[in-house]
């Protein structure tokens, strides 16, 4: 298995179990799906007989032990945050900044360079659609570390979500 990891946090965010592919030479884009999943161990039984006990099964909302959501952020624990379009091009300023740092350190200059050029024309684009996007931090929720960007196809059911590949490693387990 193949887990992608934020570059600066360590969070998980996804794993090869989902389908993805690399967009623009910038983004892993990967597929998910609408799931309900159960948040506890669920019902637990005692040994007790409600009936005799004078208590009553019926009325038991389950719904309150279930979540739904895009598969790939209940995997991965990933957490919900906003921003309106100033604070994330504030955000996104700094994210590439130190990004292309780590690319300047790992593989030089004219790798950080272009970078910074892709990164230039993607941005754009994400500020461009920037009303269609749900925003998601890590399990860590460092305000530093990746936030990955949830949109949903032409059909408005199925959930995709995009990262930047750059801010990601991948590690096999």
């Amino acid at each position: 298995m193949i887990v992608f990891q934020d570059l600066i946090t360590g969070d998980e965010l996804f794993t090869d179990a989902y389908d993805y592919k690399i967009k623009d030479d910038f983004f892993y884009e990967v597929e998910g799906k609408i799931v309900t999943v159960s948040k506890g161990a669920g019902d637990i039984n005692i040994g007790a007989n409600p009936s005799a006990e004078g208590g009553d099964d019926e009325g038991v909302d389950d719904s309150a032990n279930t979540e739904s959501g895009c598969n790939i952020v209940l995997g991965s624990k990933l957490q919900p945050t906003q921003f309106d379009k100033k604070s994330y091009q504030q955000y996104i300023k700094d994210y590439m900044k130190a990004i292309k740092a780590k690319i300047t350190e790992k593989d030089g200059p004219e790798a950080a360079d272009a970078f910074a050029k892709k990164a230039q024309t993607s941005v754009k684009e994400i500020l461009g659609n920037f009303k269609n996007f749900e925003f998601f931090l890590g399990e860590s929720q460092n305000p530093d570390g990746h936030v990955a960007l949830l949109d949903y196809r032409e059909d408005g059911i199925t959930p995709y979500m995009l990262f930047f590949k750059d801010g990601i490693r991948a590690e096999k387990y």
